[in-house]
């Protein structure tokens, strides 16, 4: 029996942070998100592995106070003004790389980037009051997904220590076809989200770390992966089997904005 003293692991998740207007407009995936925040048990810190912060070194957020990035232009002056000032989570930043050490891993402090709107855009949506310390840890788009898997085993551990990692991309992203809109991009897009919905229902490992060469419109859902890598993190971070969908429909014609809850707590979101 759980007790308070000793309570379950937080869950993983994988949202889809789709456009910055969800900060505006938070429409079906934000609605989801924002049930998501209120049925889970608070955090006590939470990391952010966002496609929109790449490098090829491991690379975490040691600010005590975060800049927050506005990473996008032509939008609505609406959305600049908008503020989520965060507090930063140093000493999360610090176990973090003791993790990412002990595992064997390159990994360094850094104090030069903040929360893109990767982060403070879907978390605005789960936890308005901005209260949570925040961090976040780069990706390396060079490495493949299984890399990412096992990035997320080692943060692991973090979930029994109040800890909610998200990983934040989009379950598919051309930029290109959001321009031209053709009758079968919602298709794609939504087969392309079925198809990665049934083989992390099924643990199809294998078939999801090869997901370029066995997904249907792969290339044409991911002209690049870096969207797609904070699902595996999220995957390899889940600390069980238990697996919730979160259906965030498809928005602007062709962004599936399905997001993933792995391990404690999934059965309370659905």
């Amino acid at each position: 029996m759980n007790t308070q003293s000793n309570p379950p692991p937080l869950p993983a998740l994988f949202l889809s942070h789709g456009s910055p207007m969800m900060a505006l407009h938070p429409g079906r995936a934000g609605a989801a998100l924002a049930a998501l925040g209120r049925r889970l048990p608070r955090p006590r810190a939470i990391l952010v592995l966002s496609a929109h912060w790449c490098d090829e070194t491991l690379r975490i957020g040691t600010q005590p106070h975060p800049a927050q990035i506005r990473d996008f232009y032509g939008f609505p002056a609406e959305l600049s003004r908008i503020d989520y000032a965060a507090p930063g989570a140093p000493e999360l930043a610090a176990r973090t790389l003791h993790l990412l050490r002990e595992a064997g891993m390159k990994a360094v402090g850094d104090d030069s980037w903040g929360l893109d709107h990767g982060s403070w855009v879907p978390l605005r949506q789960m936890y308005p009051d901005a209260g949570i310390p925040v961090t976040q840890l780069t990706l390396q788009s060079r490495q493949p997904p299984d890399y990412h898997f096992r990035l997320g085993q080692v943060l692991a551990p973090l979930a029994r220590e109040g800890v909610l990692i998200v990983g934040s991309g989009c379950m598919t992203h051309n930029l290109r076809d959001i321009h031209r809109v053709e009758p079968e991009a919602r298709d794609y897009a939504r087969q392309f989200g079925e198809w990665m919905a049934a083989r992390l229902a099924a643990r199809d490992f294998d078939a999801l770390f090869d997901y370029r060469r066995q997904a249907p419109h792969a290339c044409r859902a991911h002209p690049s992966d870096e969207h797609l890598l904070p699902l595996f993190a999220a995957l390899g971070a889940g600390h069980d089997e238990q697996l919730a969908r979160l259906d965030g429909g498809i928005d602007l014609g062709v962004l599936c904005m399905d997001g993933f809850v792995f391990g404690s707590f999934a059965k309370e979101a659905q």
